[in-house]
């Protein structure tokens, strides 16, 4: 193998160039970030990052079935731990750079990271995020919902609407030969629209072989920036979109070190899905 001047992509001794080699080797010599060969999944890897999949969707099915109001988060931690080991799996967050469970629950104003506990029980009205990762065979999928705990105010209702739908404009820009800055572009546009702050300090991620890869998909951005978007890549779109201010910070009371705050202490909303980038768009992978 050689690399071409940027020593960036690899070009095989041999082999006739693909028309997916031309077409980022074009943007390199452009001056653009292109992802590494690594970063382009092989079928096999496709398909068990799928099959991951499947098993990540299926966990947050089974908290839907089950999460109510009166029940604590550490309730649910249990719900996603019986439901992947039972599967086969194993549940990428416990013990992740001394994160102490299973999955992350995030109510009201925590963005995210929020920690399972025998104390924290859901109220009427709250909002929580459940987010859960799993390990299958070696395959990463990573995904997360919102849940409305009874029935909660106008404000937050709205909240979680538009949050999600910031998921799917961001999917729906991310377009082959595109840009990760399309992505941000487009999802920081529409929270905008409805006066609400996009997160800067946490963003998506590639996913498959590992819990965290190339690229930094941010939900913030210009078009045309970011890492360039090829087919075969595999990565996560997840906003947190907050009622207020975008500024975070870290819980001091956390012993762990792991929940992020909305710095005006305003509810938060977040929705993920791993993704697949095809010739066509993006396929989703989890749910």
């Amino acid at each position: 193998m050689t690399f071409n001047k940027k020593k960036r992509w690899r070009i095989i001794h041999g082999q006739p160039l693909t028309e997916m080699d031309r077409r980022i080797l074009y943007w390199e010599n452009k001056g653009k970030e292109v992802p590494t060969r690594e970063l382009i999944r092989t079928p096999e890897e496709i398909e068990g990052i799928k099959r991951s999949g499947i098993i990540n969707t299926g966990v947050l099915d089974e908290v839907a079935k089950n999460i109510h109001a009166g029940m604590s988060t550490l309730e649910i931690d249990k719900i996603c731990y019986d439901y992947c080991t039972k599967h086969g799996a194993i549940p990428a967050c416990l013990n992740y750079e001394g994160f102490p469970k299973s999955v992350c629950t995030s109510i009201n104003e925590v963005v995210c990271h929020g920690i399972p506990k025998e104390d924290d029980i859901l109220e009427e009205g709250d909002i929580i995020n459940v987010d859960f990762t799993t390990i299958l065979d070696g395959y990463f999928a990573d995904a997360s919902r919102m849940f409305i705990i009874g029935k909660t105010s106008p404000e937050k209702e709205k909240l979680v609407k538009v949050a999600k739908e910031c998921l799917e404009i961001g999917a729906e820009a991310a377009k082959p030969y595109g840009f990760v800055g399309d992505i941000g572009h487009a999802i920081e546009k529409h929270a905008k629209k409805h006066h609400y702050g996009v997160v800067r300090d946490l963003c998506g991620h590639g996913v498959g072989l590992k819990f965290h890869e190339e690229p930094d998909v941010t939900h913030f951005g210009k078009k045309g920036t970011g890492m360039l978007l090829v087919p075969g890549m595999v990565f996560t779109i997840e906003p947190m979109i907050n009622m207020g201010t975008h500024e975070v910070f870290i819980d001091a009371d956390d012993p762990f070190g792991w929940e992020v705050i909305t710095g005006d202490e305003l509810p938060s909303a977040q929705w993920e899905h791993t993704f697949l980038m095809t010739e066509h768009g993006v396929e989703i992978l989890t749910y």
